[in-house]
């Protein structure tokens, strides 16, 4: 099955249409990450905390969330969100932190590591 809507992880384009789905303090920043450069800092921290909000590792082609596509799983995922807006925030520093730190020294967050090579 072939799904027009769903890639490997969470695309940028999605990101205007998570605005409405939560309060001012979220609205604020989704406007101010779909104001900036695709290529910016901001919606590169931005899709990373999508990605782990989201679960794309784990999302596979034949997946319920890969069949309805990017777009509703996200909006699902914020929608659901437990947390305030607050809590969506930090998650945005905390990814910003981590793109920062890989982009000046290419360390990986110790969550994300890929699992050892088996020999």
């Amino acid at each position: 099955m072939y799904q027009g809507d769903a890639e490997i992880l969470f695309p940028a384009r999605v990101i205007p249409l998570l605005r409405h789905l939560r309060g001012a303090e979220w609205q604020q920043l989704v406007d101010e990450v779909t104001r900036l450069p695709q290529d910016s800092l901001g919606v590169q921290a931005f899709t990373l905390m999508m990605i782990r909000l989201d679960g794309c590792l784990t999302c596979h082609a034949d997946s319920y969330r890969a069949m309805r596509g990017c777009t509703l799983c996200a909006q699902q995922a914020v929608a659901r969100f437990k947390g305030s807006d607050h809590d969506l925030i930090l998650a945005y520093e905390a990814a910003r932190a981590d793109m920062s730190a890989w982009q000046q020294t290419g360390a990986v967050p110790p969550g994300e590591q890929p699992p050892p090579e088996e020999e």
